[in-house]
């Protein structure tokens, strides 16, 4: 395992949902130090300022995972939840989870009504998040209540993270966007030992998959003249999904966003980097994100407005406990973030 890979496992088995992100935000905090100034807003999100001079030149990747509040304990001691951010009912059942208390770290199931005791009706529908539960093992609210378990308290995935296909493809959980924190690290410890025109402005935001929250107050700190956003790209390799749906394949290159629910890209920088990924042999995939948004969907409208856009590492299976990801796309990625931001000197961004 190299410094990469153990960066990225760190990253992907370090717990913090959205609103929750304390944990996650230290272990950031902690490689970011040695690489410059360190900058926070009020609601966590954690920046690195590298430079004092030039542009400034913002990274931002969004450091929260999806996951559950609980939201109540039933008298017989099972944890009902809300969701924080995206799920898909599908993914849900049987999969594992920590209960973060006061107390401490506690194991759950997400179960439900077991299918022996459904109607055929209701075995043919998908059981919703509504009708599904946390199981720890309590067999009473009390039980549950002296474990320290409390309504507020966090629910996070539990998986571990694997190599798989030789060491070249990665599987494991919070890539959606632990893969752009670790992409923001790399960058700026390149930077530390390399000279650049620029000052980088390296943020991993808290709070994107409930709002894009932790990009609109961190953006107050950075005040950018161009950003790059580091995301991930949702793969059309596999069953099911139509070409012009995605086509985007694991390992065939970074991805930039055409458009997002929420941002139409800067089309200058757009420019820019597809010329750099040529002239370095560097494939480039696009996607187009219509049902979602990234943190610069509120970056970009930053006081009069921030050149923006987006790059994505390919990833399947994102929203699940378990994604998959390629390492030559995330390498590549790295190879092309470098090189763009050597490029963003002051006359290349006024330019923009």
């Amino acid at each position: 395992m190299d410094a990469t890979e153990e960066l990225l496992r760190e990253l992907s088995e370090v717990p913090g949902v959205s609103g929750y992100e304390v944990e996650v935000g230290r272990f950031v905090r902690q490689r970011l130090e040695p690489l410059g100034t360190i900058e926070m807003d009020r609601l966590g999100s954690v920046a690195c300022r590298q430079g004092d001079s030039g542009p400034v030149v913002m990274l931002a990747a969004h450091m929260d995972e999806i996951g559950f509040m609980i939201s109540h304990i039933t008298d017989e001691g099972v944890l009902k939840f809300n969701q924080l951010g995206g799920w898909w009912d599908q993914v849900l059942l049987g999969q594992v989870v920590s209960v973060h208390t006061a107390k401490g770290e506690l194991y759950g199931v997400l179960g439900a009504k077991p299918p022996h005791l459904l109607s055929q009706e209701e075995r043919n529908k998908v059981v919703e998040k509504k009708d599904m539960y946390i199981d720890i093992g309590a067999t009473s609210k009390q039980q549950a209540l002296d474990a320290g378990v409390r309504p507020g308290d966090v629910a996070v995935p539990v998986a571990a993270f694997h190599a798989l296909m030789g060491g070249k493809v990665y599987m494991g959980k919070a890539f959606d966007d632990r893969a752009g924190v670790a992409l923001i690290i790399e960058t700026l410890q390149h930077f530390a030992a390399n000279p650049h025109p620029n000052t980088i402005f390296g943020a991993a935001t808290v709070q994107e998959e409930v709002g894009l929250r932790g990009a609109k107050t961190v953006v107050e700190l950075a005040h950018p003249d161009v950003a790059i956003i580091l995301e991930v790209a949702l793969c059309g390799d596999i069953p099911g999904i139509k070409p012009e749906e995605s086509s985007v394949k694991l390992g065939k290159g970074p991805t930039i966003y055409l458009l997002d629910a929420q941002m139409i890209p800067s089309q200058s920088l757009r420019r820019l980097v597809m010329d750099t990924a040529e002239e370095l042999g560097i494939p480039l995939q696009f996607s187009s994100l219509t049902g979602g948004a990234t943190d610069g969907g509120a970056i970009h409208l930053h006081r009069e407005g921030v050149p923006t856009i987006v790059i994505g590492v390919p990833t399947r299976h994102i929203h699940s406990h378990n994604g998959l990801m390629h390492r030559d796309d995330y390498d590549n990625t790295l190879r092309l973030l470098t090189a763009l931001i050597a490029k963003l000197d002051a006359t290349t961004v006024a330019g923009l």
